[in-house]
């Protein structure tokens, strides 16, 4: 019989997470099915609940067989189906898009570090059934009119190369050059995401119920609501189209459909990914002005994060992520 090694660090760390992801999902898409009344819309939702509830099991049954805690995550004491309607249908369907983006980009990064033929079996699924989704999402919001194409560039009539360093300084030094292709591609995503993510917790900021979360939700509404104007209006320079606000998506509730400990869980992990986001759009960026504008965004939303993460370890909201033993803590026991 072959010997099955132990979980490495980052695969139980990868489980950890994407437990804790998808049985919030699990929550949030319940609530959702709860009261769409688009029926295109409902079969990708019911597809998306699907397969986060096989991934919440199946990792259950790995973290069972390894004898190692399974985590609390989030369960149907943080959602309430009953709540009116907080979202537009709409709105759903580009969660969802914005999801499954999410998800490819975590569960091949979390299949690249894993070792283990189970492991390695497990996101290769993660994978296929999130590409599925993804796909499905997208073609379903082209066919509504409701997906936002990056703009195009005009063909140029022959191949050239840089000849100066001014192509890098953007605009610190003189007029800057046009923006290149993977730059409006980075612009009009995170403007995007950030729409998405002012739409999200504006309408959490309706409904939380402890002070604290409801004003760190409106400062975040703020924040994401001004990052998408710093992205459109590097678009706009260029005489590109911008990113439309989803905010009129969002209803007058003010019953919450999810628990304060849920909301904060999901505005702490979108915003871990958009810092993510911004520092790969440093990368690709070769314009100066650009990077300096994405390295003082990240300062911005990791302070944000920071008073996220102080405010769940105030409520006891924060579960305790797989950690290395504390060496010198045990020393001192002896």
């Amino acid at each position: 019989m072959e010997h099955q090694p132990n979980l490495t660090a980052s695969e139980i760390s990868n489980l950890w997470t994407s437990f804790q992801n998808d049985s919030m999902a699990i929550c949030g898409i319940k609530y959702f099915l709860a009261n769409i009344e688009d029926p295109d819309i409902r079969s990708v939702l019911e597809y998306a609940l699907d397969i986060s509830q096989q991934h919440v099991q199946r990792v259950t049954e790995m973290f069972q067989s390894e004898t190692y805690p399974v985590p609390v995550g989030f369960t149907d004491h943080d959602v309430n189906v009953d709540a009116p309607r907080l979202f537009s249908d709409i709105f759903y369907l580009k969660y969802i898009l914005n999801m499954g983006k999410f998800g490819l980009s975590s569960y091949s990064l979390a299949l690249s570090l894993s070792s283990r033929d189970d492991i390695i079996d497990y996101y290769s699924d993660c994978l296929a059934q999130t590409n599925k989704l993804h796909n499905w999402a997208k073609k379903l919001a082209k066919q509504k009119g409701i997906y936002v194409r990056a703009p195009q560039l005009p063909i140029p009539d022959q191949v050239d190369f840089v000849k100066d360093t001014s192509f890098l300084s953007g605009g610190l030094f003189g007029d800057p050059r046009p923006l290149l292709g993977v730059e409006i591609g980075d612009l009009v995503y995170n403007a995007n995401r950030n729409a998405l993510g002012q739409a999200l917790i504006t309408g959490f900021s309706q409904v939380a119920k402890n002070k604290d979360v409801r004003q760190y939700f409106e400062k975040g509404r703020d924040i994401s609501g001004k990052h998408v104007e710093i992205f459109n209006s590097l678009l706009h320079k260029n005489y590109l189209s911008g990113v439309t606000p989803l905010t009129p998506e969002v209803t007058d509730s003010t019953v919450a459909p999810f628990s304060d400990k849920l909301m904060m869980y999901h505005i702490s992990a979108l915003v871990a990914s958009g810092i993510g986001q911004y520092g790969i759009s440093i990368s690709t960026s070769p314009r100066r002005d650009l990077g300096v504008d994405y390295a003082r965004l990240i300062a911005e939303i990791a302070k944000y994060a920071d008073d996220g993460a102080k405010i769940m370890i105030h409520h006891a909201w924060m579960e305790q992520p797989p950690e290395a033993a504390d060496r010198q803590d045990l020393a001192k026991k002896q």
